[in-house]
């Protein structure tokens, strides 16, 4: 095993276009980045439009893209994908085995999408640069059953689908609301099989009877005050942390990946039940957690002395301007976290790199379709970037030295 280990990890890739022959310089130092690290790795963003055909399965919010694009990520210097979030399945099962057949083809390590349960299951393993790695990579959605994969029985067949961790959004009322909400349910006589009707596709839910009040898709808990909580399905987390501590155990540098879209109202908080399943991801046997989803960059936290990226934002994100509202100068920037291990998979150091999709005078002008690429942010950008993310991470007791254009988590 060598000595030294690099893994770079990024924002999430929604990428659509072929990019590599955007001649910046800021975005030919961000290639040379990710190439110089043993291993680097991002999240596709995507599904893959091609030799299974597919049909788009949303409305506004779909997304496909052509072969390509997986072209583009390798050839930028990516070896490694997580293919488990909210647009993988866009195209339905075709689109899961296009991707599978396109990313395999290529030769990438990936995870997060599988033709069965069983196979989706299992932690992704390969040997780079001498050392082993894993990845196992979920999505806590919201989505419905029917995008996560599944096994064959006597009644149906397998389908193949995403990674799943069941994630049911819950609203917590008062008890004088509680009690309301229970009296407006008993009037119009809404019973358990109205809630089993209006949950289709999906299965049904089931509130604990006493404490928890189910109508239509929403699930409301008693409390002593109003909010918003995430539950966790247990076996769901637990298969998940089972596949960790197995690959754990053989030795692999194991990557936990986690995509959600159940976001704090405020995008830079980190929700407790996140931090809960980080940890919890660590404790098994994971090297570090990383996670996408609020399109921001969030605080980075070391556990055990290992590091969890509660959110890396995005790296590439190609939308249009007429149909998108995600113009804060904050969504289009990020890091580049490069992660030093020594030969025993113990953590040395942290470099962080900012970016800027697009660079600054993209950011500047508004016309989101000329944000194709990441580059690599000096001077007040990168200053920016790298003050806000240390502040952040400070209150989760974490030191980042900023030098120049480079912000340092040393051990």
């Amino acid at each position: 095993m060598n000595d030294r280990f690099t893994l770079a990890v990024t924002g999430q890739s929604l990428i659509k276009h072929d990019i590599r022959d955007i001649p910046a310089p800021a975005f030919v130092e961000v290639q040379l980045l990710l190439r110089q690290a043993d291993l680097s790795f991002t999240n596709f963003e995507g599904t893959i439009l091609g030799g299974h055909g597919g049909w788009p399965l949303k409305g506004s919010f779909f997304g496909c893209s052509y072969p390509v694009v997986l072209d583009t990520l390798q050839g930028i210097g990516f070896q490694a994908l997580s293919l488990s979030n909210n647009h993988a399945f866009d195209l339905g099962p075709s689109g899961v085995l296009s991707t599978l057949e396109e990313v395999e083809k290529r030769g990438f390590l990936h995870a997060g999408l599988g033709r069965d349960h069983g196979e989706v299951s299992r932690a992704s393993m390969g040997t780079i640069a001498g050392r082993q790695v894993a990845i196992v990579a979920m999505d806590g959605g919201p989505g419905p059953d029917f995008m996560y994969a599944s096994d064959a029985d006597d009644n149906r067949p397998a389908r193949p689908g995403v990674n799943r961790l069941r994630l049911s959004q819950v609203i917590e009322v008062d008890e004088t609301a509680f009690d309301q909400i229970r009296a407006i349910r008993d009037t119009i006589g809404y019973t358990a099989i109205d809630l089993t009707n209006d949950s289709q596709p999906d299965d049904p839910q089931h509130p604990a009877t006493d404490t928890e009040i189910g109508i239509s898709r929403a699930v409301f808990r008693r409390s002593q005050s109003f909010g918003r909580s995430v539950k966790i399905d247990e076996a769901d987390l637990a298969r998940n942390l089972a596949s960790i501590a197995a690959a754990a155990k053989n030795g692999s540098l194991v990557i936990a990946y986690l995509h959600h879209h159940h976001w704090a109202s405020d995008w830079y908080q980190v929700p407790d039940w996140v931090s809960g399943v980080a940890k919890r991801c660590i404790d098994a046997g994971a090297a570090m957690f990383v996670s996408h989803g609020a399109p921001v960059l969030q605080p980075i936290e070391i556990y055990r002395g290992r590091p969890i990226f509660y959110s890396l934002g995005n790296f590439i994100f190609h939308v249009r301007s007429e149909k998108s509202t995600w113009t804060a100068p904050e969504v289009w920037e990020s890091v580049i976290g490069v992660c030093a291990f020594a030969g025993d998979n113990r953590l040395a150091e942290i470099t962080l790199h900012p970016v800027v999709i697009g660079g600054d005078e993209a950011l500047a002008d508004g016309v989101l379709e000329r944000r194709l690429a990441p580059h690599l942010a000096t001077g007040a950008s990168a200053k920016r970037i790298l003050r806000r993310v240390s502040e952040q991470s400070a209150r989760l007791g974490v030191d980042i030295d900023i030098s120049g254009d480079v912000g340092v988590i040393r051990f």
